[in-house]
């Protein structure tokens, strides 16, 4: 099955179980008419909405892989919760909650409120980053209390334009009043969060299967997908490909596949980030027989994480894409600890004498020592993405390494991944 980009035209939701694309409709839906028209009605009510998610086997679609009906249930047992619609998208490189808003921002709403009804909520707050254009959501909210759609408050925030303002605990400090950075656990927002009520945190493509999965139930969902990991999910490929865009892919999908389809020749690949600034990077001998779900990502040593796949061309240099990202994710560190405060940007300068050719070794011999160091000692999760991104790479980019020690940097490389103007290396 050929997975569906949002870069052209798409063909409309097939009412069919086993057909693309599902979420992402053919042309922006911002009006509720049309939405209605091309979604269809809810059919599964209120009271059996976790019930049915839960045997949807949905999990999210932020990062982390939890299961929706865990976090649904657990919401539910408490009283007053609030909803958060998670959209800030702090990966400077994906882009598929953007594109997903763009294209059908009324099915996210509508996961939002279904999940609010399911958790007994009577508030829902959509958080957006400074980059996504507002005034769409902004204008079927607006839409959506005219029409009298929802007994539940719905209001837009804008959050900072921060890598860690995304993790759950950052998010919910920040809508309290404090630094959108990650706080102490426990307890998890689930069980205090926003004004201290329980708060359902979920990702915006999680809420949009929400909606799908209330409207055709747990089998049509699962008819996609593997048996650990129904559905489908939203992937940015970006790099060196000529189809650049967020592909709408059944879970189990060929890894190669995606990447020919999204226009690249396995021959022309010099390393693939998959899983976002968190992730891991895979080698082209890796990526060749990995498929796109959780067991065989985490057989070759990554995971879905945010959904993005980074491709690097065999005549790119693998250590400077390192050392950039290195540094901006040490200059993102929540501030919180020694492991962030010191240790990240002492492992990016390592990278960074890796990459300019360290003859002396010393370079090597203290970033593997640093790495050890820092990982698991954070406050929060920050540090453990950073090692597990710069430890890939070390072992992907092996090669360059050994050139770069040999013959220092190479002539001008034109870098591939994105690092916002923030970031300390250009």
């Amino acid at each position: 099955m050929t997975p569906h980009p949002a870069t052209t035209t798409p063909q409309s939701v097939p009412s069919t179980a086993g057909e693309l694309p599902r979420v992402l409709p053919p042309r922006p839906l911002l009006s509720l008419r049309d939405h209605d028209a091309h979604f269809g009605a809810v059919r599964v009510p209120a009271g059996a909405l976790i019930t049915e998610v839960e045997r949807s086997g949905l999990r999210g679609r932020g990062g982390a892989g939890f299961p929706t009906a865990t976090k649904l249930a657990a919401v539910a047992r408490g009283r007053r919760a609030v909803v958060v619609v998670n959209a800030t998208e702090g990966e400077p490189a994906s882009k598929k909650d953007k594109v997903l808003l763009s294209l059908a921002p009324h099915l996210v709403l509508d996961g939002a409120v279904l999940a609010a009804r399911a958790v007994g909520a009577n508030e829902i707050r959509v958080c957006l980053d400074r980059a996504y254009p507002s005034h769409i959501v902004s204008r079927v909210i607006e839409e959506r209390v005219e029409a009298r759609r929802d007994r539940v408050q719905i209001r837009m925030e804008l959050a900072p334009d921060r890598y860690v303002s995304g993790e759950e605990t950052a998010l919910v400090n920040w809508l309290n009043g404090g630094e959108a950075k990650p706080t102490y656990v426990p307890p998890r927002p689930f069980e205090r969060g926003l004004r201290g009520r329980p708060t359902l945190v979920q990702n915006a493509e999680t809420l949009a299967h929400v909606a799908l999965v209330a409207r055709h139930g747990a089998a049509w969902f699962r008819s996609l997908g593997t048996n650990l990991d129904p559905g489908t999910a939203l992937v940015t490929v970006t790099g060196a490909v000529t189809k650049p865009g967020v592909y709408e892919v059944p879970l189990g999908y060929s890894l190669p596949s995606l990447l020919t389809t999204a226009g690249i020749e396995r021959n022309d690949v010099g390393g693939v980030l998959v899983g976002g600034y968190f992730g891991a990077w895979l080698t082209p001998s890796t990526v060749a027989h990995t498929m796109f779900d959780s067991r065989s990502l985490q057989a070759s040593g990554a995971s879905i994480g945010c959904g993005l796949i980074a491709v690097i061309p065999s005549t790119g240099c693998g250590l400077l894409e390192l050392a950039r990202v290195a540094r901006w994710l040490a200059n993102e560190n929540a501030g919180q600890c020694g492991p962030c405060v010191n240790g990240l940007p002492a492992i990016a300068d390592a990278v960074t004498a890796l990459y300019y050719g360290d003859r002396t070794g010393v370079a090597a011999k203290r970033l593997g020592r640093w790495l050890e160091m820092v990982n698991g000692r954070g406050a929060c999760k920050h540090p453990d993405g950073v090692v597990r991104f710069v430890r890939s790479g070390l072992r992907a980019f092996a090669g360059d390494i050994d050139r770069h020690h040999c013959h220092g940097p190479c002539p001008s490389p034109a870098p591939i991944l994105p690092v916002p103007t923030t970031g300390g290396w250009r």
